[in-house]
């Protein structure tokens, strides 16, 4: 999670494209350990033996993966296109005005430019004291890290636990909470990557989806406690097909959205800002999944 906190803080001063890569990555990995899962599962016996070699299989594999991100998040710098937006960012502290994400030096500078991936309107660059200040792109940003912080307290507080404990079938047995959680990663990164095609402009909207998605709440619970039709297989799998297409939507439009609302000198600041939310959010639906399950 530092290293994300990091990454997000990083990617927030580029481009959205950059961001959406970096979001649908970690779904990415998701669905890698689901169907790792799967293909365990299915060749190795359920005993003590087999269960302790999935576990080794599962931390070789993430040790791996996780050196080559480490390798190549330090080679990053060294790119081109990472070095162009260093040296815009250095300008932005520099310079009296940003319009959207270019530098320019005076309003009159802008006149009959265009720019790709740039936005309308312009922004004081200038900063009492030089740097950008926590406070005040928090300010700016608070109702967006509140909507991320809600998407990881609903996600968290149903998924995995609801799921792995609470809901069960005497057609798949103990393959259903397996692909139930597979169910969710595939959509996760569905949603993740739906904002290449369909990407929402406005923080509003974005923010009520997130408190939306609360609804979730008393769906789950009628799989437990409502009519028949609901405790069976097709409800709980199309509702946690929704949880993760909602979840990886509405976390990559926040995340996408978050550091474009503020000028580029404080996007990283944003970046890291919305991931501190997230861990929030994380946290929480952790406790309030644990009251669910006891």
């Amino acid at each position: 999670m530092l290293v994300q906190r990091s990454l997000i803080g990083f990617v927030g001063q580029l481009i959205e494209e950059y961001m959406r890569a970096v979001v649908a990555g970690t779904a990415d990995s998701g669905v890698l350990v689901s169907a790792l899962r799967i293909l365990t599962k299915a060749a190795l016996p359920q005993d003590v033996h087999g269960l302790r070699t999935s576990a080794n299989l599962y931390f070789i594999f993430s040790s791996v993966l996780m050196v080559i991100c480490l390798v190549c998040y330090n080679m990053a710098n060294r790119l081109p296109v990472i070095q162009y937006y260093n040296d815009l960012k250095k300008k932005a502290v520099e310079s009296t005005f940003l319009l959207g994400n270019t530098i320019v030096n005076s309003p009159e500078d802008s006149e009959g430019m265009s720019f790709p991936g740039t936005s309308n309107y312009l922004y004081d660059a200038s900063q009492e004291g030089g740097g950008p200040k926590f406070w005040h792109v928090l300010r700016q940003i608070k109702w967006l890290g509140v909507g991320v912080l809600l998407i990881y307290v609903v996600t968290l507080s149903i998924f995995p636990g609801y799921i792995t404990e609470d809901v069960h079938s005497h057609l798949l047995k103990d393959w259903y909470p397996i692909l139930l959680i597979a169910c969710y990663n595939i959509f996760d990164l569905v949603g993740k990557s739906l904002t290449a095609y369909f990407m929402l402009e406005s923080a509003a909207i974005a923010i009520g989806g997130s408190v939306a998605r609360l609804l979730f709440y008393p769906l789950f619970y009628a799989c437990l406690h409502g009519p028949h039709f609901f405790h069976t297989e097709i409800p709980v799998v199309v509702l946690t097909s929704l949880l993760g297409l909602t979840n990886g939507y509405f976390t990559s439009v926040v995340m996408i959205i978050a550091p474009k609302v503020v000028p580029l000198q404080e996007s990283e600041t944003a970046g890291i800002i919305i991931v501190l939310f997230l861990v929030i959010g994380l946290a929480m639906g952790s406790v309030v999944a644990w009251f669910w399950v006891i």
